[in-house]
Formats: C-alpha cells, structure tokens, sequence
C-alpha cells in the first residue's frame, strides 16, 4: 500500500520525533523513506539591506542542510532501510506538498510541536498547511519536546 514515505525533516530532535514511526511503515511496506529538508530562503529579509549577506546565508543554511540530511540517510541505510534525500529552497509546506506531488509518494509522515492559542496564531502550522492540502494521507506524530 505504501511504497513511497515522504518524511519532512528540519534537523531538530522535535520533528526527528516521527522516524520511529516512518520506520516502522517502512519497514512493515518495504518502503522507500524519502527524507525532505527544507532550507527556507532568507534572502527575502536581507535583500534590501545586503544581497552580499542574503547570498552567504542561504549557502551556510543549504551546506549545513546537506550534512544533516546526509548523516541521517547514512544511518538508515546502515540499518537496511531504503533511503533517498532531497534539498529543497522554498516555503516550507509549498516545497512538502510540491515535492509528495511531484514523487508522486503515498504517505507523508512528519512531527508537530503541537503549539497551541497565541503561539500557534503567530506562528503557523506547516503540519495544518500540509494536512489541508495534502493528496495524499499525512501521518502527523505530536513530538516530545
């Protein structure tokens, strides 16, 4: 039923929280785990101001999105799980939702922090964004912060 499990990922313990569960889909389909990183581009903030810096920032956050994403793949592949990476620039719901569409994948499995009132407000949720656009069935994991 699910070969392909996109896992949206943004190098901290919080969404790392959905891995076991990825894990064990993937493992219980013999699926493929697509892990997603997404550096959002902060060029927006500094454009005005410092394109030079806008430029320095977007490459420290996509070499650093790289490693991360790399470690990780290496684990799972050591522990025999099929495993592909992919770096992505963008507005993070937008690039899930382009990405599980484009891969044409069947599940998307991601944390949420489970913010709640103001906070929640003010930030946003890319889990909700994800859940109420998404074509395809999302295993949302409320993290353990």
């Amino acid at each position: 039923m699910y070969r392909k499990i996109l896992v949206p990922l943004d190098g901290s313990k919080v969404a790392e929280g959905v891995l076991p569960h990825a894990k064990a889909l993937a493992y219980s389909e013999g699926a493929e785990l697509i892990l997603l990183t997404v550096a959002a581009n902060p060029a927006m903030d500094f454009a005005f101001s410092d394109p030079g810096l806008a430029q320095g920032a977007v490459q420290e956050q996509e070499q650093r999105s790289k490693t991360y994403i790399a470690a990780l793949e290496n684990d799972l592949k050591e522990a025999g799980f099929k495993t592909s990476t992919l770096l992505r620039i963008g507005s993070v719901a937008e690039v899930i939702l382009g990405v599980a569409e484009e891969l044409a994948v069947d599940v998307i499995a991601m944390s949420t922090h489970g913010r709640t009132g103001p906070a929640r407000w003010l930030l946003g949720s890319i889990a909700e964004r994800v859940v109420h656009n998404s074509k395809v069935p999302v295993l949302l994991i409320r993290a353990r912060e």
